[in-house]
């Protein structure tokens, strides 16, 4: 049994008067070396289900109604090639789709019609347009790009930008048309991507760069390129579209963005060291770090949730201050994070 840090874990920071308090709803919690999704409270850390998913669940998004949640099992050693469905309101598996000949999902976004979902898969080099109602594959667009891992929608749903690791490249989709419509290479290990909220920006992390670059999301022109150590992995914008955070695995932190002025604003450090690196996912990359991954801001947002994937734990910051308020215990190797306004009922 895999070794935990809840004994371990720092007390949570003396919380001032002014600080905000989580947001009515639960955290979504993937564990990866556990094939499981914790339903979390977001406020006490208590989890409130414990629902099984396929073999290295890694990304998860939720359908508009809050109701259902759509997890993407990559897979391990052998590769992946099913979703995990999650009815959120019973807090139970509602069932599994099947990828048929598309390995390795990984991204996930559902759109806003609430019944489509746009995966990527690794190994068809492809992003999949996938009916959660029907359960099967519609169609499969090929990106034409070398391990397309993350991807990010426009507002309306028209457009999704694809990211891939091995090209260092963004490919964005007409979702209406099925196509291709521009490649661009944005810098070496392009991975963390992110939307601003008005559809005008879309904002791309290269892990091996150490770089952040800003896109034109009509254009796909770059607008600046950011400095950003150390291995940036996941991008988030806050719902007022102000702040982006950066999680960087290999430094430990995460730097916060003002997203106007592109400047760095604070970096904000995980408190705490490896559980263990023994098995894991980067074992051999980044010594005791706590490798925060997944990152997830709230509709309110006021609080940041971090994915510490070597230190089974989620970290809660004040999007403001950057003052660290609790840290929750989550099963081995977290790193995606989905959110819902649902609380599933008691069992």
């Amino acid at each position: 049994m895999r070794a935990r840090l809840f004994a371990a874990l720092p007390l949570a920071a003396a919380l001032s008067a002014s600080a905000p308090a989580a947001p009515a709803g639960t955290l979504v919690v993937l564990n990866k070396s556990d094939a499981s999704a914790w339903l979390v409270d977001p406020e006490t850390g208590a989890r409130l289900a414990s629902v099984p998913t396929g073999d290295g669940p890694h990304e998860a998004d939720v359908t508009p109604d809050g109701k259902l949640a759509v997890v993407t099992n990559y897979g391990s050693k052998a590769p992946g090639s099913t979703l995990t469905l999650i009815d959120l309101v019973k807090g139970t598996a509602a069932g599994t789709i099947d990828l048929g000949e598309h390995r390795r999902p990984h991204g996930v976004q559902v759109l806003p019609d609430g019944r489509r979902a746009v995966v990527t898969a690794e190994a068809s080099q492809s992003l999949l347009v996938v009916d959660v109602v029907e359960r099967k594959v519609l169609s499969a667009i090929p990106t034409g790009e070398k391990v397309s891992h993350m991807v990010a929608v426009s507002p309306d749903g028209k457009t999704a930008f694809v990211s891939s690791i091995g090209s260092g490249s963004v490919v964005s989709i007409d979702l209406g048309k099925g196509e291709r419509t521009k490649t661009v290479r944005t810098g070496e290990g392009a991975e963390g991507i992110a939307v601003t909220p008005d559809g005008r920006e879309v904002w791309v992390g290269n892990r091996a760069s150490d770089t952040l670059v800003v896109l034109d999301a009509a254009t796909l022109e770059a607008r600046r390129t950011i400095p950003c150590p150390q291995f940036p992995i996941r991008l988030e914008i806050s719902p007022d579209g102000a702040t982006l955070l950066a999680s960087n695995a290999r430094s430990g932190d995460v730097a916060v963005f003002d997203t106007k002025a592109g400047t760095e604003l604070r970096r904000v450090k995980m408190p705490m060291a490896a559980a263990t690196t023994e098995g894991r996912l980067f074992s051999d990359r980044f010594g005791k770090s706590p490798v925060p991954i997944g990152l997830l801001v709230p509709p309110v947002g006021k609080v940041a949730y971090v994915a510490n994937s070597n230190a089974d734990a989620v970290v809660v910051f004040d999007l403001a201050t950057g003052q660290i308020l609790r840290t929750l215990p989550t099963g081995a190797e977290p790193d995606g994070l989905a959110w819902t306004p649902v609380r599933p009922a008691p069992r």
